[in-house]
């Protein structure tokens, strides 16, 4: 068949050809049918366009790899990596400055702070004498003259101890025959935070910032306290909570109208493991959510991470309040609270764009120096805002501020838009890699959030203390892994309101929780009616200073009668 499709090739045509440098084969001729034309043509875009198919599909697979690959050097960093975002790079493109040979802690030379003031802790003399050989010369057994004053020293001892209060109420009996006056008369009982309980004051403090100030399990505290011979079941503690968890709700819904009166807002959340069945969920995971305003901050348990729960915690926020800021990171339910209250500006965080940076740069190692150019621009923006709020005055508007400040102010806007042109010229630029547009169209999406703090000093650039605010319960939960049941949670949550609350306001802890649980016993085991003293808000000055002290001593306890307590004698009529 060959020989009816091709004509006859003579042999030398097969040879060079002369002086041309053109190919043998350039200068012979086939002759072909048409059906035969096209049955080639056609097989010929067939294959080329499965070897386009393959080139690809082979692109789209390398770049899987590349992806995956990205993604394991993520996971591996996360797991296995440091934690810190302090991230250093001896070789990063630009860098001018030499590694500083500093040593950490105090300097050689520097002037010290002296030793710690402790004037309240109690002090317990201890008188030391040589024997009584050693008061006379061993040559000649001559006595020695006793020296004016004593050499003094101090040593610092903590002495946890555990005892029992016995109480020995006395009782008299009467001799008349008054008929107002019956039965026996007797001291009133002592208060008792719960009925019948044995359990005092102090134990319930020392439970409550164990665990959720200090984030120790409750059985770890049993195992302490078995040791200093107090055994005590879990189960006890469990059910004493449960108790006195009601005693805080009052605190509680003073610590969120309060909150509610403000308009600078920071809000975070975390997960939260609630380990009880509840009706249509599967999962055992809930979410503590966070709300610091500069008076007060509120935790909310949530099973959900929805919109919602922040729609419901800003629901009754005062209405003639008019652009509240709330700072936090770019999740979407605040974008969901801002768009369905308009009164409510996001103020996004400057820490989470430093940290977009970051994490490309350790999925893509060659984005490394492109990295180094965006920390090191928003390490400045972090610097020349602290040097505005330097020469800042809150007590002015921004139109009334110093010249320092008006200097620094314009400063900044000059560094931020140079940032801007950067981004824009960036994304303009042609094969961008996937995750620099990713990074920098996220950076331009949120840039007016982002710039929120320019015109509102009081504005922080990031979300550090919302963050902040939850690391004591992270911590909690990293040991307890949560909580065993609902209202466990809830309690989690009014506890951590109120303990970072009094932090806040600078206030010891202890003697706040110890003041105001014993102020519940003596009112029969319930909240006070009247809880203005515990409010940090609404103290007296000289009241806060008392409580920002350490808890008095009460240990050994003195015996007191009913005319020192102020309280009546009791009845006994049995």
């Amino acid at each position: 068949m060959e020989n009816t499709l091709l004509q006859a090739i003579s042999t030398s045509a097969l040879g060079s050809v002369q002086g041309t440098g053109t190919t043998p084969f350039s200068q012979q001729t086939v002759v072909l049918t048409k059906q035969t034309y096209l049955e080639l043509k056609w097989k010929a875009n067939y294959w080329q366009a499965q070897y386009e198919r393959l080139v690809e599909r082979e692109a789209a697979r390398k770049a899987d790899v590349a992806a995956l690959q990205a993604t394991i050097r993520d996971l591996t960093q996360r797991l296995y990596g440091t934690k810190s975002e302090h991230a250093a790079g001896p070789d990063r493109a630009g860098a001018s400055q030499a590694t500083s040979s500093r040593k950490r802690g105090q300097q050689p030379g520097s002037r010290g702070h002296g030793r710690s003031e402790r004037s309240a802790l109690p002090v317990v003399a201890e008188v030391h004498d040589v024997s009584a050989d050693a008061q006379h010369c061993p040559a000649c057994g001559a006595a020695f003259l006793p020296f004016p004053g004593a050499e003094e020293s101090s040593i610092i001892e903590v002495q946890v101890q555990a005892h029992i209060r016995r109480i020995q109420r006395l009782r008299y009996q009467k001799v008349c025959q008054c008929p107002q006056v019956p039965g026996i008369v007797t001291a009133p009982p002592v208060p008792r935070l719960i009925p019948k309980s044995p359990l005092g004051v102090s134990l319930w403090t020392m439970v409550l910032l164990d665990k959720y100030l200090y984030g120790r399990p409750t059985h770890r505290l049993c195992e302490e306290l078995q040791h200093h011979g107090m055994p005590l079941a879990p189960g006890t503690l469990t059910d004493g909570l449960q108790k006195i968890a009601g005693l805080f709700e009052l605190i509680v819904q003073a610590l969120y109208t309060r909150q509610m009166s403000e308009k600078l807002f920071h809000g975070d959340e975390t997960r939260w493991a609630v380990f009880a069945e509840v009706e249509g969920r599967t999962s055992h995971r809930w979410y503590l959510w966070v709300m610091r305003s500069a008076s007060a901050v509120f935790y909310r348990m949530s099973p959900g991470r929805g919109a919602e729960v922040p729609k419901a915690h800003f629901a009754k926020l005062q209405k003639d309040l008019v652009e509240v800021v709330l700072v936090c990171d770019r999740y979407s339910a605040y974008k969901c609270l801002a768009k369905n209250d308009e009164m409510i500006i996001l103020a996004y965080c400057w820490a989470h764009v430093r940290r977009d940076f970051l994490k490309a740069a350790r999925r893509w190692p060659e984005l490394d120096s492109w990295m180094w150019t965006w920390i090191d621009a928003i390490r400045d923006l972090y610097r020349v805002n602290a040097a505005r709020l330097a020469a800042w005055d809150d007590t002015v508007p921004l139109e009334q501020q110093p010249a320092a400040f008006v200097e620094r102010h314009g400063e900044l806007k000059s560094h931020l838009s140079r940032m801007r042109t950067r981004c824009e010229s960036q994304l303009e630029a042609k094969d961008l890699h996937l995750a620099k547009a990713k990074v920098l169209t996220s950076l331009r999406n949120h840039w007016d959030g982002l710039t929120v703090f320019v015109e509102r000093p009081e504005v922080a650039m990031d979300n550090n203390a919302a963050e902040r605010a939850l690391r004591t319960p992270v911590v909690g939960r990293k040991n307890y892994y949560g909580s065993g049941c609902v209202w466990s949670a809830q309690l989690a949550a009014m506890m951590f309101s109120v303990l970072q609350t009094v932090l806040l306001w600078g206030l010891n802890p202890h003697h706040w929780l110890s003041a105001f649980l014993q102020a519940c016993a003596d009112h029969g085991g319930k909240s006070p009616t009247d809880i203005s003293p515990f409010l940090p808000w609404a103290m007296t000055p000289e009241r806060r200073a008392e409580l920002a002290r350490p808890v008095p001593r009460t240990w050994p306890p003195c015996t007191r009668s009913c005319q020192e307590q102020g309280e009546p004698a009791a009845v006994d009529t049995s």
